[in-house]
């Protein structure tokens, strides 16, 4: 007897995708109910999501140091990593002020008087670079303080390497741990068609009218920024430097994409990516350096939106943006992608510092505040391809060196 053929976990969380559009559009009227009693659900997958993101985190990167055993080479993946961000997130920007500027023509002018908007307290670099550092072993674990928990990770990973042998027994302890809450994780993700039903759902039905509402033309245009982004920019970084054709890569990553799109979370996708940026090959030591440090300061996808939205902005208050203005703008929301590491809602926090780099009323925010969500949907897609381009790239990168290393030896 022929087995069935099960549906593949992208082609699942596919069709939950469009059964959520479908019934958020229908339960347009009784988006009260959506909230209610769809949402919980989505949630307590998410929570299940964030659960087991901390072990896995912890776990993965000390089990991946180790099996590097060589802390030059945890270096030099480092400095690759933070590069690659760093230009990646100054391209994103840069696309999203040409991408505001053509289509500022047609964006709605919407008044601002009695606008109010209260500012999140922004957080200095030297605070931002001070906090990386944890006091204490429990609290990082506790408040899911992603930056803390790799620099825990690190220190803990380097200090196995150093003790060599006596430290086996710990070595075997950490692999085991790792392979036990990534099987943790499988059993989690076997839920992901549900959670992202339960997630979007409510979504679409309280934004539905939105959507076609007065700030359509603000959000077509960063979704197509959003898009010029992850399809010329990584494509290209993928194909010359991953080794990696794009269309390889997309299909690979389309299970990470869909569930991103839907949960809005780079942290809750980070299991989801780490399978895909294995299954295209990427190495598991460095998937689980780059991805945790991606989700926590690679903010593509929120770039692009501060770039399109303090133009829109900008615009309503019959501001023209200068030149300088526009690179300051780059500047300030390159660094403050790192500057916000691990913030909630790190988007709004950075639109705030990028409207008062360049002297914009920061009560604008109040503008985008109402459709934050559909613009995080898809800066959080971009966010996670971004991560996943910089594992392929990485991995291909430490491929090649260490090839060239047993050439010459």
């Amino acid at each position: 007897m022929k087995e069935k053929k099960k549906l593949s976990l992208a082609m699942q969380i596919f069709i939950a995708l469009v059964l959520a559009i479908v019934a958020g559009l229908l339960l347009g009227n009784h988006a009260d109910f959506a909230k209610a009693y769809i949402n919980p659900f989505g949630t307590i997958f998410l929570n299940l999501l964030k659960f087991i993101v901390v072990p896995i985190v912890l776990f993965s990167i000390m089990s991946g140091i180790i099996s590097m055993s060589d802390i030059r080479k945890v270096g030099s993946i480092g400095l690759k990593t933070v590069l690659y961000y760093l230009c990646t997130t100054a391209f994103a920007i840069t696309i999203g002020l040409i991408g505001g500027n053509l289509f500022k023509g047609m964006f709605p002018m919407i008044a601002t008087t009695d606008l109010s908007y209260e500012a999140a307290e922004t957080t200095s670099f030297m605070d931002t670079l001070v906090n990386i550092f944890p006091s204490n072993f429990i609290d990082p674990l506790y408040s899911a303080n992603m930056l803390q928990v790799i620099v825990m990770a690190i220190l803990i990973g380097f200090a196995i390497i150093l003790v060599g042998k006596e430290a086996q027994p710990v070595i075997t302890g950490v692999n085991s741990l790792n392979t036990v809450f990534m099987k943790c994780m499988e059993m989690i993700l076997k839920l992901s068609p549900i959670g992202v039903f339960c997630l979007l759902c409510p979504v679409i039905a309280e934004n539905g009218a939105t959507i076609i509402g007065s700030l359509a033309m603000v959000l077509l245009t960063a979704y197509i920024c959003y898009i010029v982004h992850a399809v010329v920019v990584y494509s290209i970084a993928v194909k010359t430097m991953g080794g990696m054709s794009p269309i390889k890569f997309f299909q690979g990553m389309l299970p990470a994409i869909m569930f991103a799109f839907s949960s809005a979370s780079s942290v809750g996708t980070l299991p989801i990516n780490m399978e895909c940026t294995q299954k295209l090959g990427a190495s598991k030591e460095i998937s689980s350096f780059v991805l945790p440090l991606g989700a926590t300061i690679n903010m593509d996808g929120t770039a692009i939106y501060q770039g399109v939205c303090a133009i829109f902005i900008a615009a309503c208050y019959g501001i023209q943006l200068t030149f300088p203005q526009m690179i300051t703008i780059v500047l300030t929301a390159t660094l403050a992608s790192i500057g916000t590491a691990g913030v909630p809602g790190a988007g709004m926090v950075m639109l705030t510092m990028v409207l008062t780099s360049v002297g914009l009323p920061v009560e604008g925010v109040a503008l985008v505040a109402g459709v934050d969500r559909i613009f995080d949907m898809g800066r959080t897609t971009v966010n996670i391809t971004g991560d996943a381009s910089c594992t392929v790239i990485v991995s291909n990168l430490e491929k090649k060196k260490e090839a060239r290393k047993n050439k010459n030896a």
